[in-house]
């Protein structure tokens, strides 16, 4: 399969203009640091698609099903399909708890959003191992067609987001513990 030029110019629009505006807006000096606590401009649309993150593996999840009735006529493909969907649904419960992480506005929420973007990586393998063992299939015909892009381009995004919540003035000021109790960062 080629790419176009088409898709290459819809990835960079996806990934371009954000990191544009990101990097734009961070450009500006800011008048008073302490006032950037809480929800809003960036952390709220991370805070959105974190909400959303779950419902968009348990779609993924759902529109593989017929997928899955091809797969459980085979040898072992009922222990293959159950794999995944354990899989998935572990993931989807770590999200989960990313989420509630940050609406609690805990401390442990940028530790708990790094290990969630080192998840889509991990998952991914792990599915793609399970799948070959468990049907003793070559990971190639695993990974046939474009089953690494989706993975890849949330990896990437994701990735923007996490270099996001670690230079964020608005991320420190909202859940670290320091600037909980009272002392908000300063902008450096």
């Amino acid at each position: 399969m080629q790419i176009s030029i088409w898709h290459w110019a819809i990835v960079l629009l996806l990934i371009g203009v954000p990191v544009f505006f990101a990097v734009r807006s961070a450009a500006k000096p800011l008048q008073d640091p302490s006032a950037l606590v809480g929800f809003g401009g960036w952390l709220m649309l991370l805070a959105i698609l974190q909400a959303f993150s779950p419902l968009r593996t348990l779609f993924s999840l759902g529109s593989s099903s017929e997928g899955y009735r091809q797969l459980m006529t085979l040898p072992n493909g009922t222990l293959a399909v159950y794999g995944e969907i354990a899989l998935l649904l572990a993931f989807v419960v770590f999200q989960v708890v990313v989420l509630f992480a940050m609406l609690l506005r805990s401390y442990r929420f940028k530790q708990l959003f790094l290990y969630q973007w080192f998840a889509i990586p991990i998952v991914f393998i792990l599915d793609a191992a399970w799948i070959s063992a468990v049907m003793s299939a070559p990971v190639s015909l695993v990974l046939a067609g474009d089953a690494l892009v989706m993975p890849a381009v949330s990896f990437v995004l994701t990735g923007i987001w996490v270099a996001y919540v670690y230079k964020s003035v608005r991320v420190r000021n909202t859940f670290d513990r320091v600037a909980i109790s009272g002392h908000v960062a300063s902008a450096s």
